[in-house]
């Protein structure tokens, strides 16, 4: 069989190849690294300020997180498993070209957004060795903090445009020490918050945590004295935060890799772990540092935060966290930019966006207010999620053609582009009248979308059958699965690094990750007094560094074994 047509092809434009798709624990490492990040000390600190209550928190979030992973399970993998293509290149064949270099600019501004949140995350914790002041307003107040921002932005600039495999690599190990360090910080800050609410620095039962939430962490109150927010909006912004990828489907491009589409579900190990621990964990950490730093959490920011929680390896968190999530969005929005402007390369329109990125790194607002801009960005994009869902699963079962724009050999698809267009006017009006609460702008939207579009879609041919195209387009399927069985043939196995050295440094590095819960754990159980506590808190700062040092070398140097193997 001749597959040269083939050959010159990028890979990203061909379904993912079966030889090439990866089990459950891929994705329950991939998303546990991602969706704990430097975000979740502000976003979990932004509930503390919003003012909501202690069991709104703790049932809101499970509840709004669930409704994520089935999003992501229902939705989004079906739909990537069936496919096996991203969401850039589905939405090139059913929408055109034209639609397709409007979403990539609506990726730039989102990701461009992001990216530069992180940057100026990663700033507090540098801030902060050079006793530079809280940046609280929107502009920022101190000249060095912005030479700070411009050091830090550099860096993740030039590792997004050159380095970012050994980045994204380096992150997959992050996840596990993550979600140790902010369910340490939570544990440290216990005994500071029950000495101020309860007058002792023991906790006896869970009352007590409810006691200490409800009067000390999530009180009900806002930062301006009011009734803070409920049930309904902690679940609403659960379930929103990641909207740009379940109902926006941008994940479509990790989850095609997903043998089977149940395999949706592990995206649990960042929702329920990472943001319903983190958050939780943070809430308590600021709260906490607000009480012994004798302040209101809405003046500190997550280098404060960190460093009385965690103390150096806090410094390490927030730099790690911000940097690696940061390095991964600017790579996202480079390639966006390459999507629109194909003269330059991916390197050149990444410095391009990064320039940018880094100006409004400057800005603190972008990480202050990170919880409204993710819930806009998402309403941003879920139009173009319900337009791929009513193609993909609608137009079957209504007896209209899927790829019916391929068919018709369209670069510009008029419903799709009034669609989303229709979509947008309809979700931010919604919010400017101010009918219901923004975390659930998304659903009407996707709703009002698919609508339109379907009625838009029939009028330009969508209910049309196109026999001898889909015959064409059956063949050319045949040919590339054809051209992935003969690549599997000639691709070298995976050899598995089962050595003995590499076994002995994995292990030390979950006795590091053990060594640091015990050591928070003692913090928490063990201090009788303050005397007691701020002596196991110093303890635990000490060997907890130590710990966070150990586990990053020998998890480093298993990383590196094992690429040296598969060379």
């Amino acid at each position: 069989m001749n597959f040269k047509q083939l050959e010159n092809v990028s890979e990203e434009q061909l379904p993912i190849a079966k030889h090439k798709r990866h089990g459950w624990k891929h994705f329950l490492g991939l998303y546990a690294g991602e969706h704990v990040a430097a975000t979740e000390f502000v976003i979990g600190a932004t509930f503390v300020a919003l003012g909501a209550k202690t069991m709104d928190i703790l049932l809101g979030l499970l509840i709004g997180n669930i409704l994520a992973i089935l999003s992501w399970t229902l939705i989004t993998a079906p739909i990537a498993t069936q496919t096996r293509l991203s969401l850039y290149t589905y939405l090139d064949k059913i929408a055109g070209k034209s639609m397709t270099k409007l979403y990539n600019w609506a990726n730039v501004v989102i990701f461009t957004v992001i990216s530069a949140a992180m940057i100026t995350v990663s700033s507090t914790a540098v801030r902060y060795l050079f006793n530079i002041p809280a940046q609280l307003n929107w502009f920022p107040t101190d000249p060095w903090f912005v030479l700070v921002v411009l050091a830090v932005g550099i860096v993740v600039v030039f590792v997004a445009m050159y380095g970012f495999k050994a980045v994204s690599e380096f992150s997959g190990i992050c996840g596990s020490w993550l979600f140790v360090m902010f369910g340490s910080g939570a544990l440290v800050m216990m005994p500071a918050l029950a000495d101020s609410v309860l007058g002792t620095t023991s906790l006896h039962s869970f009352k007590d945590f409810i006691t200490i939430g409800d009067q000390s962490i999530w009180t009900g109150i806002n930062a301006q004295g009011e009734p803070g927010i409920g049930l309904l909006e902690v679940i609403g912004f659960a379930w929103a935060a990641n909207t740009i990828t379940h109902f926006g489907l941008i994940d479509m491009a990790l989850l095609r890799y997903a043998k089977k589409p149940i395999y949706g579900l592990s995206t649990s190990s960042g929702m329920l772990f990472g943001h319903f621990i983190a958050w939780i964990s943070a809430g308590i950490m600021g709260a906490g540092t607000a009480v012994l730093v004798k302040k209101s959490i809405i003046e500190l920011d997550p280098g404060d935060v960190a460093f009385q929680a965690l103390g150096l390896s806090g410094f390490v968190i927030v730099i790690i966290a911000g940097w690696t999530t940061a390095n991964a969005n600017l790579y996202r929005a480079g390639l966006a930019a390459q999507g629109i402007f194909h003269r330059y390369s991916r390197r050149q329109t990444t410095l391009a966006v990064g320039v940018v990125t880094v100006i409004v790194a400057c800005f603190p607002f972008v990480f202050s207010k990170i919880l409204p801009l993710l819930t806009y960005a998402g309403l941003l994009v879920v139009p173009v999620g319900a337009i791929v869902f009513a193609e993909h699963v609608i137009f079957p079962r209504i007896g209209f053609s899927r790829y019916w724009v391929s068919y018709q050999k369209l670069t510009h698809s008029t419903p799709a582009v009034a669609s989303w267009a229709i979509g947008l006017v309809f979700g931010f009006g919604l919010n400017a009248l101010d009918v219901i609460s923004f975390y659930y702008l998304f659903l009407p939207t996707w709703v009002v979308t698919i609508v339109v579009y379907t009625l838009l879609a029939k009028r330009y041919g969508a209910d049309k059958k196109y026999p001898e195209e889909k015959a064409e387009m059956a063949e050319h399927n045949k040919l590339v699965a054809a051209f992935h069985e003969q690549q599997a043939k000639e691709e070298s196995p995976i050899v598995e690094d089962n050595s003995l050295l590499s076994t002995a440094l994995k292990v030390i590095a979950w006795l590091s990750l053990g060594v640091t819960l015990t050591l928070a754990s003692i913090t928490m159980f063990s201090s009788a007094d303050m005397a007691a506590y701020l002596e196991n808190r110093d303890t635990f700062y000490f060997y907890g560094f130590i710990c966070t040092v150990v586990y990053f070398v020998a998890a480093y140097w298993v990383l590196r074994r094992k690429k040296a193997l598969q060379a």
